[in-house]
């Protein structure tokens, strides 16, 4: 929440040594958080100033001492943190300078550390003449170099003001670059970025129950499935460019409550039964399509890696030229198909429909003999599903619409887009290049045929696919036959097991092969310290072995994990380290350092241990960056192996995938904000009309005193549908709303903490 800017470097990648920076942008908080939609836009590189490149805090108290002989600006320099490392171990070697007007002092040196203890009082002798001056008070830190000049790690500026009206000042500030960053005037290229900023106060659990049991209650008893409800009016407020968000949210909402295949039946029904034209059903980016879509990939990410991955690996690893388009083959890249000198178009052609005919069947096959792994919840939301549809279309030359509307889903929503992007769902660490990309591109196609059953096969422009056309056609009957044996089982089966058992405890969120430090035994040279293992990481445990067949595995039981952080590369001479640590029931800290092969896998790594352990109780405010060795931490140099982290914990995670845990008040609260945005459309379409009711039916009472003296009956007959839900729900948000000017009031009216801005 601190988080002040956001930067974008360029580097340029060198095989020897350091790479080079090419340039770089900021983005300030302030900047990003004043556009609601956030920024889109290309924004030219600037040059890369070492005493702009600062980081990091430092703890200072300041205090104005006046007495009748003297008067002195007392500041005790305390401490640092986080600096920015300066020196080519990865550390620095910082001492503080406080200034004011002509008066000076510094603090020792202390060598070879980023968070360094100084603990030393620096006295500036003031005349009387300057104690009234509105000047600045300035602490710098630097990193001493014995050779050259010293290089900047940052300032704080305090106005003298501020001393007269709090004599002592104490606190953590954060350290400013000098404030000349020079414009390249777009010499060094330029990036087009979107960033967007969502910053939301999350109120306490109590405040968004009301609104959960108006979503609850849309879909446990709704009196008639066409009746307005809380879900039907946030629909109708949803904008074309949140559904998608919307979607995932409810998602996690009714997985929280149990209630995903009601949820989802609810909705599949209502689009169901507003289709007439069979071709049309949940072609459209409505709530329920995105609803299916986002469900799917909550539920069934692992069982979709476990069906498609073995190919795809397959695919990437072969790296064959395969095109079928007689207007983009190119025989200058066909050197891989054949050694002879030439080979023509028919040759290169046949070759890629062997080649797509194996990749298609392989991936075909893999999917229609999955029934058993595809999770139950998914299974039995396509039977309801199934169900509707049957009930809807009951023509008989609309006898392949409940197999269609399964298949669209199924093929065409999740399937398909996994082949055609791995990397978007995980299948993979990095896009396709140019020749994988294409084949990828004709195997999704294909696949987009098999779930449409083959009924559009030879009516597009795309002629050249025909030789895949054959096999399209002979799959049709598995696929039914799959689909028929998919929706095969007992509803009980879901609603017996709490939902939130859907990201399944047992299951590996994430596996691969790590180095593990050797804690035990003689102290190690750094490379030969750290072993090859693989881990495997659930929502339970952190368990490692030798390799991924070997039965004996170690273990660490997720709850007792108190903090997963980077370590500080000189701390073993080694990039991309990070740390999780544990206590066990005696209260004992104890810590695994673990090596990932880059940055991008680190940061997976991270992110993953931390959703997993989000809701653990014993978290730690602060760790050390660095390792305990010969008697000293690296980080801080602090001898005590006890003392206090000399870092703050972070617990920073890449979230909008399919392993986000789930939280209910944060997902709520994303669905009060889209029903805020469309109170007034709400209020104006049911309430303005429950008035101009309301004065018709005093009006007709006051005509025919002798009819319904009580009126009740007339209230009634004009009651329209949802009003009463409607206005239920906008005092739901007006609640919600006064709950958040409250807690900003009081925020507000806490806050002790003086923000200075230079």
């Amino acid at each position: 929440m601190g988080f002040h800017s956001l930067s974008f470097l360029v580097m340029d990648e060198d095989t020897i040594g350091h790479d080079d920076v090419i340039g770089k942008i900021t983005l300030f908080k302030e900047a990003i958080g004043s556009q609601a939609k956030g920024l889109d836009s290309w924004m030219n590189l600037t040059r890369v100033d070492p005493d702009e490149e600062v980081q990091g805090e430092i703890h200072l108290s300041l205090e104005l001492v006046r007495d009748t002989k003297k008067s002195c600006l007392r500041c005790k320099v305390i401490e640092a943190r986080d600096l920015a490392p300066r020196d080519i171990s990865g550390t620095s070697d910082p001492f503080g300078r406080v200034i004011y007007n002509n008066h000076s002092a510094e603090t020792s040196i202390i060598k070879k550390t980023r968070f360094p203890h100084w603990g030393e009082t620096l006295e500036l002798e003031l005349d009387a003449e300057e104690l009234s001056e509105e000047g600045t008070v300035i602490v710098e830190v630097w990193d001493w170099d014995m050779v050259g000049k010293n290089d900047f790690l940052g300032k704080v500026e305090i106005p003298f003001a501020c001393l007269h009206k709090t004599p002592q000042l104490e606190g953590w500030f954060r350290l400013l670059p000098l404030g000349n960053e020079s414009e390249a005037g777009g010499k060094l290229g330029a990036l087009r970025l979107k960033v967007r900023l969502v910053e939301d106060r999350i109120l306490p659990s109590t405040y968004y129950q009301p609104l959960i049991e108006l979503l609850v209650e849309s879909v446990i008893s709704p009196a008639e499935v066409e009746d307005s409800s809380a879900l039907t009016m946030l629909e109708e407020v949803t904008t074309v460019e949140s559904r998608q968000d919307v979607a995932m949210t409810l998602v996690k909402i009714y997985l929280g409550q149990g209630l995903v295949v009601p949820f989802l039946d609810y909705l599949n029904t209502r689009e169901v039964n507003h289709t007439t034209d069979p071709n049309t059903l949940f072609r459209s980016n409505s709530l329920a399509s995105k609803a299916m879509e986002q469900f799917m990939k909550a539920v069934g990410m692992l069982y979709l890696h476990e069906v498609l991955k073995p190919i795809i690996n397959r695919i990437f690893d072969e790296k064959k030229y395969i095109e079928l388009d007689p207007c983009k083959i190119d025989l200058n890249r066909t050197r891989r198909i054949s050694f002879k000198s030439g080979v023509s178009e028919a040759e290169v052609r046949d070759y890629s429909v062997e080649m797509l005919q194996t990749y298609l069947t392989s991936i075909i096959e893999s999917i229609v003999s999955s029934v058993d792994q595809c999770p139950s919840v998914m299974r039995v939301a396509f039977k309801q599903l199934h169900k509707r549809v049957e009930e809807q279309f009951t023509e008989p030359e609309n006898e392949d619409v409940k197999y269609l509307a399964i298949s669209g889903f199924f093929f065409l929503r999740f399937f398909a887009p996994a082949i055609l992007t791995p990397k978007l769902f995980q299948l993979r660490d990095q896009h396709a290049d140019t020749r994988t990309s294409r084949t990828l591109l004709l195997l999704a196609k294909a696949l987009q045929s098999v779930g449409n059953l083959g009924l559009q096969l030879g009516h597009g422009k795309e002629q050249w696919m025909a030789p895949l056309h054959p096999i399209i056609l002979r799959s049709v009957a598995s696929v039914k036959d799959f689909l028929d044996k998919l929706i095969d089982i007992d509803h009980d089966i879901v609603s017996s097991v709490p939902q939130r058992a859907v990201f399944m405890p047992s299951v590996t969120v994430k596996e691969g092969y790590l180095h593990k430090h050797k804690a035990d035994g003689p102290q190690l040279l750094s490379r030969f310290a750290f072993k090859k293992r693989y881990f495997w990481l659930t929502s339970e445990t952190l368990s490692y072995a030798k390799t991924s067949e070997w039965q004996v595995r170690s273990s660490i039981p997720i709850q007792r994990v108190c903090a997963v952080e980077r370590v500080d590369e000189n701390a073993f001479q080694q990039q991309n380290v990070m740390q999780v640590i544990t206590q066990d029931n005696d209260g004992k800290l104890n810590t695994m350092y673990i090596q990932c092969k880059n940055v991008n896998e680190l940061n997976q790594w991270l992110s993953a241990i931390r959703k997993v352990s989000i809701y653990n109780e014993r978290m730690l405010p602060s760790f050390h960056p660095g390792v305990h060795r010969s008697s000293k931490w690296t980080c801080c140099l602090q001898a005590d192996r006890a003392v206090t982290g000399c870092s703050r914990t972070h617990s920073a995670v890449t979230l909008g995938d399919w392993s986000d845990p789930l939280d209910p008040d944060v997902e709520t609260q994303m669905i009060y904000k889209q029903l805020l945005q469309g109170r007034d459309k709400l209020r104006k379409k049911y309430l303005e009309m429950e008035d101009a009711d309301q004065t018709s039916s005093n009006k007709e009472k006051r005509a025919n005193p002798d009819i319904n003296p009580d009126g009740a009956e007339c209230n009634a007959q004009l009651r329209k549908p949802g009003q009463s839900v409607a206005a239920r729900l906008l005092v739901v948000i007006e609640d919600l709303e006064q709950a958040h000017a409250a807690f900003q009031l009081r925020e507000k009216e806490d806050a002790t903490t003086v923000i200075l801005n230079p």
